[in-house]
């Protein structure tokens, strides 16, 4: 098997784990997974199937690398590099701040796990539409 059937019987496992949103957003009214949600689930199921995941962080791009433990084989995921200026913090906990959020933000995307209480939230009547345009299969 190689590292991308490794990946999708990750996701399917993980997207049938029954997973609960723990981190709630009171301002903006949304719930959304938080590293701890998922990570240890994550972990656990690479460390069965044969995967290692690294995170990396550039001046301009965050990086996750799934590595296939037994062919070396591996997929990317990459996002931009953002910035963070939380009142009362000093410059290394801002550094930590944008690295907790780019490295659950690549956990998210690498997973295929929908964020979508705060899609509804945010785009709301936008996502309905949308629903009534898209053709039956």
């Amino acid at each position: 098997m190689n590292v991308y059937k490794k990946l999708q019987a990750a996701r399917v496992e993980l997207q049938s784990s029954n997973m609960k949103k723990s981190g709630n957003n009171k301002f903006a009214g949304y719930s959304y997974f938080e590293l701890g949600d998922f990570l240890p689930l994550i972990t656990a199921m690479f460390d069965r199937i044969g995967l290692c995941s690294i995170v990396s962080f550039g001046p301009d791009l965050a990086t996750l690398r799934i590595v296939d433990i037994e062919d070396g084989s591996s997929v990317e995921f990459t996002s931009p590099m953002g910035s963070a200026a939380l009142k009362g913090c000093h410059e290394v906990q801002n550094i930590g701040a944008v690295e907790t959020y780019q490295r659950r933000y690549l956990y998210v995307t690498q997973m295929n796990q929908a964020q979508k209480a705060y899609e509804e939230k945010r785009f709301g009547h936008a996502l309905g539409l949308l629903d009534k345009v898209r053709p039956e299969r």
